[in-house]
């Protein structure tokens, strides 16, 4: 049975009715805004301070190594317990649980939950789990909105359209890319173009990022930088000669490849941490998931975390490429472990990290296949980005809006098109399922967050 079924279903109509939605959406956006701009900067602490605590261990290695990889197993097994024992609709992402509640599948989450999103992802993220601020920033934001709705006796439409706009508000601010936000809630939380769900989203993003910025700063996430000799007037990134083309279309299939892959991977992590539940609880795999990391962290300590540190090297030149193989390989296994111990965190930010490493490799290559094309790595780097979240999310043009905004890389739009393409057409000929389409189907079999 649907939660939401014998509600009244009609929203308030008329002049009225559309302008109070839009003010209730302009607050939800400077509420969600406020939440997670704080959640960001906490993040960023919690990355210098771990960093610092891997350095100084480094100066008595015994002590030191224990002392960081116990130190990660506490703090991701506390994020665990607090989801479990608080608030179980904060597990994992959250997307599919806001998908989840914008069906009507599930009731959507409490209060409660923001604060243990917040504190829970900022245990499991600090401490190094290879997971993204996009997912508690989304389902914060939504939470934010839906309290709104709910004190200004809003109907259920109008409610269900607020809590989309505070979760495309969330994204919003986790990127600094406001048009990204309001696609979102279009391409993929509501899936349909209605003004009303329009109008709201924008509202929200717009007063979200407004808000934001006075924290954050509006320069974009990333700065990419190439060879002197590539710099254009139109930026650091030339546009792409018709002849490269044909390589940016292989550059999708690779990924749409690749993308099957990790949805594969993420699945099935998250299926087998299902079966050991029977002999372990959620807190002892993610003390040992988080002690994994640490392990991780202490040997390589650039590559854990979310990743912006890892896709801004692999953006400005930065990155060995001889080392991009091994990178990609950990990363790409440890976010799907990451991801399967049910604490607060998603994929976005860390399938942004593959993506660049992806692109940047490919890149390369084909710069030393083709020489006399003027290829730079790091278009290939900005495009794979692109791609390969085309390819597991399967919502391609916040994929491409997403990039761009946060990149600035306006002169890739045409390749990103070309790549993007052929992600989502091998993505589909190899049956892979979107992912959040397939871990809300098991939010919505399970009656509760467990992905």
């Amino acid at each position: 049975m649907r939660w939401r079924r014998g509600r009244r279903a009609e929203p308030g109509t008329g002049e009225g009715g559309l302008l109070a939605l839009a003010a209730l959406a302009l607050l939800a956006g400077a509420g969600s805004g406020l939440i997670v701009a704080v959640f960001r900067l906490a993040l960023a602490e919690a990355d210098r301070w771990r960093g610092a605590l891997i350095a100084g261990a480094h100066h008595r290695p015994l002590f030191g190594f224990v002392l960081v990889v116990a130190g990660a197993g506490a703090a991701v097994a506390l994020a665990a317990w607090l989801v479990r024992r608080f608030s179980p609709y904060a597990s994992g992402s959250g997307i599919p649980q806001v998908e989840a509640a914008l069906t009507g599948d599930l009731p959507p989450a409490p209060p409660r939950l923001i604060p243990v999103k917040f504190l829970g992802g900022l245990l499991a993220i600090g401490a190094g789990m290879a997971l993204g601020r996009e997912g508690p920033s989304v389902q914060m934001g939504a939470v934010v909105a839906d309290l709104l709705g709910k004190a200004f006796r809003r109907s259920w439409p109008d409610q269900r359209t607020l809590l989309a706009a505070g979760a495309g508000a969330g994204l919003a601010v986790a990127f600094n890319a406001p048009i990204a936000g309001a696609v979102f809630v279009l391409e993929e939380l509501v899936r349909r173009l209605e003004i009303r769900i329009a109008i709201a989203a924008l509202g929200a993003s717009s007063t979200a990022i407004l808000i934001s910025r006075l924290f954050l700063g509006d320069a974009p996430d990333f700065q990419v930088a190439v060879s002197a000799q590539a710099v254009t007037a139109t930026g650091p990134l030339p546009y792409a000669v018709a002849a490269t083309w044909p390589l940016y279309l292989a550059l999708g299939v690779v990924a749409g490849v690749a993308a099957s892959l990790y949805n594969r991977a993420i699945l099935g992590m998250i299926a087998l941490a299902a079966r050991l539940d029977i002999r372990w609880p959620v807190e002892i795999q993610a003390a040992a998931i988080g002690a994994l990391v640490g392990i991780a962290g202490w040997f390589a300590p650039g590559l854990i975390g979310g990743g912006d540190d890892i896709t801004q090297r692999v953006l400005a030149g930065g990155a060995a490429i001889g080392m991009i193989p091994l990178a990609f390989a950990l990363r790409f296994g440890l976010g799907a472990v990451c991801y399967a111990a049910r604490t607060p965190g998603g994929l976005f930010a860390p399938l942004l990290v593959l993506g660049a490493q992806l692109g940047l490799l490919y890149g390369a290559l084909c710069q030393a296949a083709f020489p006399g094309l003027g290829i730079e790595p790091e278009a290939f780097a900005v495009v794979g980005m692109a791609a390969l979240f085309t390819g597991i999310v399967q919502a391609p043009v916040t994929g491409i809006v997403l990039v761009t905004e946060m990149t600035a890389a306006f002169t890739t739009l045409l390749p990103m098109l070309a790549a993007c393409f052929a992600a989502i057409v091998t993505a589909n000929l190899l049956r892979t399922l979107p992912i959040y389409d397939a871990l809300r189907e098991r939010v919505a079999k399970t009656g509760r967050s467990s992905s």
